[in-house]
């Protein structure tokens, strides 16, 4: 089940809010994606694969509230767990060269609603990590 989504990490991109089979998110007042219906995730993981930023943790445990600590996930490196587990990288598929979500991802709307995101910034990912 979801469990956090990292305010500081969240680039405000909505990728996780259009991904989710469930409609789980929202975004929220300050464009920064919330979790809104959380009884309603499926722990599909498709949010947290597809987040370019590590911001998203959803637990293994699909029916329990986990109640975890982000300071605590960011110290275990857990935020993008599954994604790493996966082979995926900042919301790409291992092995290609290819980002089938380019397109969703094609502004950071948080504080910067005109400026397009390149694919050096898209490579950085929050505090300067690559």
């Amino acid at each position: 089940m979801i469990e956090i989504v990292n305010g500081d990490r969240c680039i405000g991109c909505d990728i996780c809010v259009k991904v989710c089979p469930r409609d789980v998110f929202d975004s929220g007042a300050d464009g920064l994606a919330v979790i809104a219906r959380k009884s309603d995730c499926q722990t599909c993981f498709l949010c947290e694969l597809y987040c370019p930023v590590d911001a998203l943790y959803v637990s293994p445990h699909a029916e329990v509230d986990d109640r975890v600590d982000s300071e605590e996930l960011i110290a275990q490196n857990l935020l993008g767990s599954y994604t790493r587990h996966m082979g995926w990288s900042r919301g790409k598929m291992g092995g290609t060269d290819k980002d089938p979500t380019r397109q969703l991802r094609g502004f950071n709307r948080v504080g910067r609603e005109n400026e397009k995101v390149t694919p050096e910034a898209e490579g950085q990912g929050a505090g300067g990590r690559g």
